[in-house]
């Protein structure tokens, strides 16, 4: 692999999963290096990613003031990493629900196209350890946003993913206001109405085994708000045209809707 491969990994009370999860990371791709980008974690993540960094020159730490959310954290780390020159971006989570292991087919499939997604929902692909309540919100969300912005994604809500840096670059990060999982589906339409090649890859999520998870109402909340506003804008666009301003995330460079999403 000549691309630079880096794996950005966002932390917030993490101490229990980080070094197992960077690990792992590094044993499945060793070429990859790793960002933990740490939101001020109280329980002392940002000083044990720093630990792990001063044994591995493979791994890097950004660490940040405060908790600010999924996707802010996300967007740092874009952002330091185009510094520095990274080719390919890849989304994990830290709690050891996407697995490292499984990496390696994703960025196999990059090489047709611009973002690879990891979907649980694809056949292939599972979700093990969740209560019922839990894979029934995620299935319904994953349902809701695929019928209202029209995206011809299986799991666009999903966290695993890999991405071309000239992809990074054309999309406009700068606005991106969602700070839950929401930023998720908030810049895969992004990358879909920009007409980038589109393809999910069928993962095993697993459900932590240690920490407490960062899903709370608020979160589910601003998905549900952003996802409708954004679908309600885009669908009177298309009655009104020239008069409603098509909604960000959304103006194709070209002005059409095309994708080669597979």
């Amino acid at each position: 692999m000549t691309d630079r491969v880096l794996v950005i990994v966002p932390t917030y009370n993490e101490a229990e999963n980080v070094e197992r999860i960077v690990e792992r990371l590094l044993t499945s791709v060793p070429e990859a290096h790793a960002l933990v980008v740490d939101d001020g974690s109280p329980d002392g993540t940002g000083e044990l990613a720093e630990k792990l960094a001063a044994r591995d020159p493979r791994v890097h730490v950004l660490r940040r003031a405060g908790k600010a959310g999924l996707g802010p954290a996300y967007v740092a780390g874009f952002r330091w990493a185009r510094q520095r020159g990274y080719d390919v971006l890849v989304e994990m989570d830290a709690d050891g629900s996407h697995a490292p292991e499984q990496l390696p087919r994703l960025l196999a499939a990059l090489s047709g196209a611009d973002l690879v997604l990891g979907s649980r929902y694809l056949p292939g692909g599972r979700v093990e350890d969740w209560p019922v309540h839990r894979l029934l919100l995620s299935r319904l969300g994953n349902r809701y946003t695929r019928w209202l912005l029209r995206l011809p994604l299986t799991d666009a809500t999903g966290g695993y993913r890999v991405a071309r840096a000239e992809l990074i670059d054309r999309l406009p990060f700068d606005d991106v206001a969602s700070q839950g999982y929401c930023f998720q589906v908030d810049w895969a339409w992004r990358a879909v109405r920009d007409g980038a090649r589109v393809t999910e890859v069928p993962i095993t999520f697993t459900e932590r085994a240690f920490g407490r998870s960062k899903m709370s109402r608020s979160i589910v909340r601003e998905a549900l708000v952003r996802v409708t506003v954004w679908g309600l804008r885009d669908r009177l666009a298309d009655w009104l045209p020239g008069r409603v301003q098509r909604p960000v995330p959304g103006r194709p460079r070209d002005g059409g809707r095309s994708s080669a999403v597979r």
